[in-house]
C-alpha cells in the first residue's frame, strides 16, 4: 500500500468541521474546540516533516488533536492541583469510541496519593454518579469504569455508538460538574 500523503492546503476544508466536532464532543466549548483545532493545524504544519505516512492524514491531525486535548486538561486540571487525564487511544482503527479517558491522582502530589483523600473522592465519584440518570450511569459504567467495547454495550443495551457517545458525554459533563460543586 502506497504511503499516504499531506496536503496542508486543503486542511481547512477537508477536516475543519470533522476535528471541531471532534474537540467539542471532548471540551464541551466551542470557543476552546476552535482553539484546539487551531494548535493541531499548527502543531501539524510544524511536524509535517516527521509524518510518515503509515497513517491516513485525518487520522494523523485526529492523534495531534487528542494530544492538545489531553494538553487542554493537564494544563486546567493543574492549575486546580488535583488531578491530571490521560487518554488511552488504539491506534489500530480509524473508529471513534477506542479512547477512554480516565481521571486519576497526581502522582507527584502526596495530598492526592493519601487514603483519606482516595476514599473521599471514591465516594464523591460513586455519589455523583448515583445522581445520573439510571441508564446514563449504567452506560457510564460499563464503559469508563469495566472497559466494556462500544459494541458490546450498544448490543446489550439495544442501542446505537451515537446514542452511547451521547450519554457517555453527558455522564461526563454531569460528573465534573457534580464533582466540581462537590470536591474540587
Amino acid at each position: 500500500m502506497a504511503p499516504h500523503q499531506l496536503n496542508p492546503d486543503n486542511w481547512v476544508e477537508q477536516y475543519a468541521d470533522y476535528l471541531f466536532n471532534f474537540a467539542v464532543a471532548r471540551v464541551s466549548d466551542a470557543e476552546i474546540a476552535k482553539d484546539l483545532v487551531q494548535e493541531t493545524f499548527f502543531a501539524g504544519l510544524k511536524s509535517a516533516k516527521n509524518y510518515k505516512g503509515d497513517a491516513a492524514e485525518r487520522t494523523w491531525l485526529i492523534a495531534i488533536l487528542k494530544r492538545k486535548v489531553i494538553d487542554h486538561y493537564r494544563k486546567i486540571n493543574s492549575n486546580k492541583g488535583k488531578a491530571e487525564v490521560r487518554m488511552n487511544y488504539s491506534s489500530s482503527s480509524d473508529s471513534e469510541g477506542d479512547w477512554l479517558e480516565e481521571q486519576v491522582a497526581d502522582p507527584f502530589s502526596k495530598l492526592e496519593n493519601s487514603p483519606i483523600e482516595n476514599e473521599e473522592l471514591g465516594m464523591a465519584i460513586q455519589e455523583c454518579i448515583s445522581k445520573l440518570p439510571k441508564k446514563q450511569a449504567l452506560v457510564f459504567k460499563m464503559k469508563t469504569i469495566q472497559g466494556i467495547s462500544t459494541e458490546d454495550i450498544c448490543n446489550e443495551l439495544g442501542i446505537n455508538p451515537s446514542n452511547l457517545w451521547v450519554m457517555i458525554h453527558r455522564s461526563r459533563t454531569a460528573l465534573m460538574g457534580c464533582l466540581n460543586e462537590n470536591w474540587f
